[in-house]
């Protein structure tokens, strides 16, 4: 979190130290169970048990909290928040407050759908990546019928090589590509991590459900931003339906809604993720409902202030036995 009091957020700020532990960082996550495939069921159940291996009784909450004028604001502490799961409040046991690293999973979208869009969602992911500071990491991911990792988490700047050689083809494994970044990110040690999806938004190959891969992602403790590059010439029925899929995203899990492609306006839209990932609160809870039912919990988050505003996940899916 970076510390100073209310103001532009585009400088740059001291450290803070930890108020808790900082290790404690995984997320209540239920076991993910992906649709069955052609594939080997048995080889799919092992790559599930993969990603919910990072379960555990502590939930984390990245908090996002601006004043009315959109500034970030700083130097709260932790009795000024109110954690609620489905109603009831939750004693907090972590809270921390810092400027730290995160680790972002950049999903390009290569299907035949974006034959018009693949170049401006390069484009889009090298400013992205340009913007990044010197202890962030990216991973670059490509998908169309299938999900490829181009690039392994790193501190690069540039594309890989690949990403230039893409044509769009195929069709949209949309869900498939979150769930398997989202896997890769629970293998991160960096407390803040975020997906950048870049597509149309149109699934058509998944064998996982949207419901799935937002579990996924949340069960990583991962923030989706979405950037919707449909084609403006597509039928208002279609750039309904992928805004609304994108958004589901990016509300479920804290994250933002990027309706501007391209330009001034993207530019801007990115500085902004890049700067709210490292201008974030830390909260953790256990839940005093143990019960391992794998329901889906809703989580409300009130602060002490009424004119500042904070934005989180908006619940998780319970352990299930």
């Amino acid at each position: 979190m970076r510390a100073r009091a209310q103001g532009t957020p585009h400088s740059r700020r001291p450290r803070l130290r930890l108020t808790v532990l900082a290790s404690l960082t995984l997320l209540a996550a239920a076991p993910l169970v992906l649709l069955p495939s052609p594939h080997s069921r048995a080889q799919k159940q092992s790559d599930d048990e993969e990603v919910v291996r990072v379960e555990s009784d502590l939930v984390v909450l990245n908090v996002t909290v601006t004043d009315k004028q959109g500034r970030y604001v700083h130097k709260l502490a932790q009795p000024e928040f109110k954690v609620f799961e489905d109603g009831r409040e939750q004693p907090v046991s972590l809270f921390s407050v810092e400027e730290t690293p995160f680790a972002a999973a950049i999903l390009l979208d290569s299907s035949g759908s974006m034959e018009t869009r693949l170049t401006l969602a390069r484009a889009a992911a090298i400013r992205f990546l340009e913007g990044m500071r010197e202890e962030d990491v990216a991973s670059v991911y490509n998908f169309h019928s299938q999900v490829e990792q181009l690039q392994d988490f790193s501190p690069g700047r540039d594309l890989p090589p690949m990403a230039y050689t893409l044509h769009s083809d195929g069709m949209t494994a949309l869900n498939d590509a979150v769930v398997r970044a989202s896997k890769d990110l629970a293998r991160r040690d960096e407390k803040r991590h975020a997906v950048i999806l870049l597509t149309d938004g149109l699934d058509t190959k998944s064998a996982a459900t949207a419901e799935k891969a937002l579990n996924a992602a949340l069960a990583a403790n991962a923030t989706i931003y979405t950037v919707d590059m449909i084609d403006p010439r597509a039928k208002a029925m279609d750039k309904m339906q992928a805004a609304g899929a994108l958004k589901y995203f990016a509300s479920k899990s804290g994250g933002r809604y990027i309706s501007s492609p391209g330009g001034q306006a993207l530019d801007k839209a990115f500085e902004e993720i890049r700067e709210e990932l490292s201008n974030q609160y830390t909260l953790g809870y256990r839940p005093t409902n143990k019960a391992r039912d794998g329901r889906w919990r809703k989580i409300e988050l009130k602060l002490a202030r009424p004119e500042i505003n904070a934005r989180t996940r908006d619940g998780y899916r319970a352990p299930k036995s």
